[in-house]
């Protein structure tokens, strides 16, 4: 009896991830371009996250730090390998490593010194996440950032993941501003 308890908690929890990486998928698929993004952040998913930063630096400075993906691992502390297959263009897929997580992604939107979008995956979770850029004057940049993380684990555990993409958030951008200012300096 105890098997078949045990064989049916493994089969529900394949049939989830499953289930979580077909919603995701039929997310992609089915979204609308908005906001200068071609696949906007799931307003529907567990777990979303909004920021931005004023930066004293050019908006070409700043685009070319956060677009220059293979570096992320010089000025992002919890990047610790990235992994690009070709150019940095909408299509381009790179792997990376972040907090211990290998995540596989593939660049959605590039619209240089206005935008620019991945979505994500790894076990148990997939994330949309997007950069907006607005020039504020010649040597300031706001940067705009929003993330929706759905999936398995961030649906059993919301509050956690929460708490996680809001401070990952908010130390993206503040490295993305230390690094920026840094070049200008």
């Amino acid at each position: 009896m105890i098997l078949y308890i045990l064989l049916a908690i493994v089969v529900i929890n394949i049939s989830l991830f499953f289930y979580e990486n077909y919603s995701f998928n039929q997310y992609i698929d089915n979204s609308n371009p908005k906001d200068n993004m071609t696949i906007p952040i799931n307003e529907n998913a567990p777990v979303k996250s909004r920021n931005q930063i004023e930066i004293k630096a050019p908006l070409d400075i700043v685009w070319n730090t956060l677009t220059d993906v293979s570096n992320w691992p010089k000025w992002q502390k919890s990047v610790t390998e990235v992994k690009v297959d070709g150019r940095i263009e909408e299509g381009s897929s790179f792997e990376w490593k972040v907090g211990g997580l290998s995540i596989k992604s593939k660049i959605h939107t590039s619209k240089p010194y206005e935008a620019f979008g991945w979505t994500g995956t790894t076990i148990g979770a997939s994330a949309i996440h997007n950069w907006t850029f607005v020039e504020k004057d010649e040597n300031t940049t706001i940067v705009i950032v929003e993330e929706s993380l759905q999936g398995v684990f961030p649906g059993l555990f919301s509050g956690y993941f929460q708490k996680n993409l809001d401070s990952g958030v908010l130390t993206n951008l503040m490295e993305l501003k230390d690094a920026s200012e840094k070049k200008i300096n």
